[in-house]
């Protein structure tokens, strides 16, 4: 990796649903029995990136998730999985606020009703009228939201960069086979001290 490839004038940094519900001991997930520590880890390094790339001028979207309103589908699908878990992240609520970094003033906090940060946000236009074509993906979990939106990234025609150690999975197989599967895609992985490095 070059430091030119995500220099901060073509760079943002997307930090996915580092919320309670999904992140915090008192979240939903942890409630139900998740093991939030490597979750926690990532928080950290998510917290070291968000400085490292405000003290470079890097762009950094805060993501979060806004359950989508109940729709027939909504409600077959949690019943063909027996579904009765309490909804994570409602709105209003302790469990859809941010943890690790927060949001400073004037800094994009885009609510998605679905997996990807892209899908019904009007992100991708948004990113490419500012010139931005770097990704530089963090947050939870990465087998989800993070993948399906670089998934998504790539269809929109931008550079993904996965920041492995600052997103994380509730089961470490989950989070090496979504990154071994988004790097033969074509993603590039860096861990936190990489990027921190190239943004000083």
């Amino acid at each position: 990796m070059r430091a030119e490839w995500v220099a901060p004038h073509r760079t943002a940094l997307v930090l996915i649903d580092c919320q309670v519900d999904f992140g915090a001991p008192e979240g939903e997930m942890a409630r139900r029995g998740a093991n939030i520590s490597p979750v926690q880890s990532a928080l950290d390094n998510v917290q070291q990136l968000a400085d490292a790339a405000r003290s470079a001028g890097v762009a950094v979207i805060f993501v979060r998730y806004v359950p989508a309103q109940d729709s027939a589908v909504k409600r077959e699908a949690k019943a063909r999985h027996d579904d009765d878990e309490v909804e994570l992240c409602v709105p209003g609520t302790h469990g859809a606020e941010f943890v690790g970094p927060q949001p400073c003033e004037g800094e994009q906090i885009v609510s998605k009703p679905l997996f990807s940060a892209f899908a019904g946000t009007g992100l991708n236009e948004q990113l490419h009228a500012r010139g931005i074509d770097t990704l530089v993906l963090a947050g939870l979990t990465t087998e989800c939201c993070v993948a399906s939106s670089a998934w998504d990234a790539f269809e929109r025609d931008f550079h993904v960069f996965i920041a492995s150690d600052a997103c994380a999975a509730y089961e470490h197989d989950l989070h090496h086979g979504a990154l071994k599967a988004l790097k033969l895609s074509g993603a590039i992985l860096g861990d936190t001290g990489e990027f921190t490095r190239f943004w000083k």
